[in-house]
Parts: C-alpha cells; sequence; structure tokens
C-alpha cells in the first residue's frame, strides 16, 4: 500500500498560443511514480490555461478536444476590441506591468465559456487522458512558463459541509468576486478549511439548485474583463465575432468569401461556420457544442455550476485553498436572482 499522497510540480513550455498537451504522455515518469495511486488531482495555476471537466473530455477523447476549443476561439477572436485589452485604461497594472501584459481577453472569454477548469479529478489509469489545455501560453513568440500540480492519492472522504449566501447586485448581468475582501466570503472559506484540520483535499462549492441563470467559475477578476468584456458577452455571445470582421467586410475583396457570413451576426450561423471550417458538421463536436449553447447565455455556463479549490502545501508553508496569482472563484448571473443573494453549497474533502 502507498504511503501519503504524492504531490508533484510539473511544469510545461506551450509550443504555440493555443496548445493542448496530453500529460499522461508528456510526464509519463512523472505518472509511473504515482502509479501506486488509483486517483490524481490536477491543478493549474493559471486563468487562461486548465483542465475540461472530466465527463466533458471522456466525450470528446484527446483527439477531438483541439477542435472543440477552436470553436470557441472561434466566438473569441484575438484582438477584437475587448476593454481588457486596452492596457491605457487598466488601474491594475503599474508601467512596468502595462508595458510586458499580454492582449489575452480572448483566452479568459474561452475558458469560462468552453468550461475549462484549475482542478480536476482523474483515474489514475493508463487510458486515462488528461489535457492541459493553454489558450495563451506564447507571447510575441516566447513561451510563457506554465505550471501545474498532479497529486496521487488513494481515497476521498467528504469531511465538512456549509452553506453560503453571496450577495449579489438588482442588475440582470452581473459578477461577484467570491474573494472580493468586502464580503468577506473567502475569508469564510479558509477559515473552514482551517477549522476542519484538511491538509490534504479540496474544497467544492456549488449552486445551490434552486439557483438559476447563474454559474461558477474561477479567473482573473480585472474589472474591464468582467464587468465589461464578459457583460457583452452575456448579452450577445457572438459580439466580438462579429467586431473582429466588421472591418474585414467593409473591404469584402481582401477576406474569404465564408468570412462574410460573419455580417449577420447570428448566433447558430457563426457557429454553424466555425464547424464547416472544421469539418466537423454533423460530428460529436457539433451535438455537445450545440446541447451546450442551444440558449445563449444560459448553455454558455451550464457546464459551471461548480468550481474545485485544490487544499494543499503552499509557498509559504502552510496548508490551505491553493491558488495562482490572479485566479478568483467568481459568481456569474445573467438575470435577477429573485432575492438579492445567491445560496452555494460547499463541501470539504479529504485525500489520503
Amino acid at each position: 500500500m502507498p504511503g501519503k499522497p504524492i504531490d508533484v510540480t510539473l511544469e510545461l513550455a506551450p509550443k504555440a498560443r493555443f496548445d493542448v498537451v496530453e500529460l499522461r504522455t508528456r510526464f509519463a515518469d512523472e505518472h509511473e511514480a504515482l502509479s501506486a495511486f488509483p486517483h490524481c488531482l490536477y491543478w493549474s495555476s493559471h486563468t487562461t490555461a486548465g483542465f475540461l471537466d472530466r465527463s466533458l473530455a471522456a466525450r470528446l477523447s484527446p483527439e477531438h478536444i483541439p477542435a472543440y476549443l477552436e470553436a470557441f476561439r472561434t466566438f473569441f477572436p484575438e484582438g477584437a476590441g475587448y476593454e481588457h485589452d486596452r492596457l491605457d485604461r487598466r488601474d491594475d497594472l503599474d508601467p512596468a506591468q502595462r508595458a510586458v501584459e499580454p492582449k489575452n481577453a480572448d483566452s479568459h472569454l474561452a475558458f469560462i465559456a468552453s468550461g475549462l477548469r484549475s482542478c480536476v479529478k482523474h483515474p489514475n489509469r493508463a487510458g486515462e487522458a488528461v489535457c492541459f489545455v493553454d489558450l495563451d501560453g506564447v507571447v510575441d513568440g516566447r513561451p510563457r512558463k506554465r505550471l501545474a500540480r498532479m497529486i496521487g492519492f488513494r481515497t476521498e472522504r467528504l469531511v465538512a459541509k456549509t452553506r453560503i449566501e453571496v450577495p449579489v447586485s438588482a442588475h440582470p448581468i452581473d459578477s461577484i468576486n467570491l474573494k472580493d475582501p468586502r464580503l468577506g466570503l473567502y475569508d469564510q472559506l479558509a477559515s473552514f478549511v482551517t477549522t476542519a484540520g484538511v491538509e490534504k483535499g479540496r474544497l467544492r462549492i456549488d449552486l445551490d439548485p434552486v439557483e438559476r441563470h447563474s454559474a461558477l467559475t474561477v479567473n482573473e477578476f480585472e474589472t474591464l474583463l468582467m464587468k465589461y468584456d464578459l457583460a457583452e458577452v452575456l448579452r450577445n455571445p457572438v459580439r466580438f465575432a462579429a467586431e473582429k470582421y466588421r472591418h474585414a467586410l467593409a473591404n469584402p475583396r481582401a477576406v474569404p468569401g465564408k468570412a462574410l457570413g460573419y455580417a449577420k451576426y447570428d448566433f447558430v450561423r457563426v457557429m454553424n461556420m466555425g464547424l464547416d471550417t472544421l469539418g466537423l458538421r454533423g460530428s460529436l463536436i457539433e451535438k455537445v457544442i450545440a446541447r451546450t449553447m442551444a440558449v445563449p447565455a444560459a448553455r454558455f455556463f451550464r457546464m459551471r455550476r461548480s468550481v474545485s479549490l485544490l487544499v494543499s502545501d503552499r509557498p509559504d508553508g502552510t496548508s490551505g485553498i491553493v491558488e495562482g496569482t490572479y485566479q478568483s472563484p467568481i459568481l456569474v448571473q445573467w438575470q435577477r436572482a429573485p432575492r438579492q443573494t445567491r445560496v452555494l453549497d460547499v463541501t470539504l474533502s479529504e485525500i489520503s
């Protein structure tokens, strides 16, 4: 019998801005070292790189995952006039940061819409592919340093449960940073983990079943990204795809004929064009995307009614909720809540 869970840090160097790495193949030796453990938790420290939920990944299979993500990248083209990319308006950046900050709003939005997650659980077996998806891996020709963790373990047991209420605004479209110190919710979650005495495990946050027209994600809570760009997506999912091609359409001879279809500004037509371009019409990919997006805003976030946060060793030597530099759990809504709060069910599990 193996001993305590083994925690391994993986360092990746993306080959392209959009890159999909099958971790079991790339890090075969590390997986072999954990072969005695039947389960693995995988965690990404980034907001534009992570993992698909296992159930969706299993339906797609590794060879279809790039095509699935490419469809979302069609909806969020690079350089489509995002507010997040207007670095001169970013109050969170000092001059030095502004000089090197990537313009990557499209990557954040594709991460959220496609259902990418920062923390997932997989069986640890040879036939179980685990894909690390990077949507912003190369900037100005230079690969970014990407870090992920893999924790092999035997069992996972429920330790504690709690419920929290998140105050939301009366606006139909809104996003709430659960780490906002004014709410005190993240401190409450951290205290919940500390009191339970869990050193390794995961904190799962679920929207209560009664909650509708809302979702959860882990991403960067930057004001322009969340309050402007994401809000635009919730109002009109093809807003930025349309913007990308608006100027090109002013000169139709300069672009391929198929690009003229974007002038329709119609969600279904844009989706179908992307599928045609990928040669995926009538495929499993089309069926998955159609189910995900049949009702634009609601289905966009259908896969994101829960998020998991890793609980493990942190750089300061303590145990607790592990978070990347820019990661925040975020509650999103696209219709008004019946009351001005939304209920979250929180469960803490321990792995051993």
